[in-house]
């Protein structure tokens, strides 16, 4: 069975669709950022105090946004190898494409250095710095053949902690280049909360991904297979991760047999542990959107998840914007709080991204591409 494309966009649905679905979970988190006064932010060894019970209710809030940052980066690899495929197919040569990611990425990176380090008055590296990083190094490492960049991937993934072993202490000073590189930094200077490159591996290995989903586009069953099989291969090998409480939790270890303590891992950086389970649940969850894709007659071009995940860095920016003019409005308050004001970005956000989704298809040249 074939792969089905959106034949006004040429867009895979199953992919928007997740990526849909995370800019909805992270609009909850940024909700909770603002709003809710009992927030966990404490997946980092430089967050956590050990020995600190969470409320279950909150944790958990705070845990089902941890999926959104690595899907997200692996989609965008995914769609780079796509987009690029596609433009060759147009005749574009690859002067240009690379020229495009190359402008895109340092786009993306400078709405970071620039705009968000303006509005918190210190340089800040947050998830649009490595998303930009990645992409503008992307231009090269897509050169690699798809088994050196798939090892190289898996070296950046699963090597980061044993450089920072070497290198960092989390109550030392870090060096600024290892902390835009690998090691996070929450001080009055400065914040680094995405160090580029253990990111660029989880982009490097959706571009990996996004050739095998190019190669075996006449059988999406195949490829449905492949995303089950890996994700309980990543879910199995995070339990034993976990379990031996060793290499691989990036400093966060075990404190007890409970629920809670088993999925509280490091996103700050992303650990091993974080990094295995967050994809493997990605790719279950892709795998199940891409049969429901094939087995739908038609795909409703207009609903929510769609609309925000075809529209997702203006969904990003946009919705910080919704959340700034709610603030006068709404105290910190309670997680039920939390939610409803959640729905009610989400419900001014969705007719505006669909009238930005429309002018955007209409100019494809124009500089709204970049969003």
């Amino acid at each position: 069975m074939t792969i089905p494309f959106d034949k006004s966009t040429q867009r895979i649905a199953a992919i928007d669709w997740l990526r849909g679905i995370v800019m909805i979970l992270m609009a909850l988190d940024h909700a909770s950022w603002y709003f809710n006064a009992n927030r966990i932010f404490a997946d980092s060894i430089l967050l956590y105090e050990p020995g600190v019970q969470f409320a279950t209710d909150q944790f958990l809030t705070r845990w089902i946004t941890h999926i959104c940052a690595p899907t997200f980066i692996f989609l965008a690899g995914t769609s780079i190898a796509i987009s690029n495929f596609q433009q060759r197919q147009q005749g574009i040569s690859d002067a240009i494409i690379d020229r495009e990611l190359l402008f895109r990425g340092a786009f993306i990176a400078l709405i970071d250095l620039c705009l968000f380090s303006l509005i918190s008055g210190k340089p800040i590296f947050q998830v649009l710095y490595a998303i930009g990083i990645s992409m503008m190094l992307m231009v090269y490492l897509q050169r690699l053949r798809i088994r050196m960049a798939f090892f190289l991937a898996l070296l950046l993934i699963a090597g980061s902690e044993l450089l920072l072993m070497m290198l960092w202490q989390p109550d030392g000073e870090v060096p600024f280049w290892l902390a835009i590189t690998f090691a996070p930094v929450f001080s009055e200077t400065y914040t680094v909360l995405y160090p580029a490159l253990p990111w660029l591996g989880i982009m490097l290995l959706g571009w990996v991904f996004g050739q095998r989903l190019l190669a075996t586009q006449s059988d999406s069953w195949a490829v449905d297979r492949l995303l089950m099989t890996i994700g309980w291969f990543m879910l199995t090998l995070f339990v034993v991760i976990r379990g031996l409480n060793g290499y691989g939790n990036m400093f966060m270890h075990l404190e007890g047999n409970t629920l809670i303590q088993w999925l509280h891992v490091s996103k700050y950086p992303p650990s091993l542990a974080y990094t295995l389970l967050e994809l493997g649940l990605m790719a279950i969850i892709l795998a199940l959107l891409m049969r429901l894709e094939s087995i739908k007659k038609a795909i409703n071009p207009n609903g929510p998840a769609l609309v925000f995940g075809q529209t997702a860095l203006f969904f990003y920016l946009a919705h910080f914007c919704v959340l700034l003019a709610l603030k006068p409005l709404f105290e910190r308050g309670n997680l039920e709080q939390t939610y409803w004001i959640t729905l009610l970005v989400l419900t001014i956000l969705y007719p505006i991204c669909r009238i930005y989704r429309a002018l955007k298809y209409r100019y494809p040249q124009s500089l709204l591409r970049f969003l």
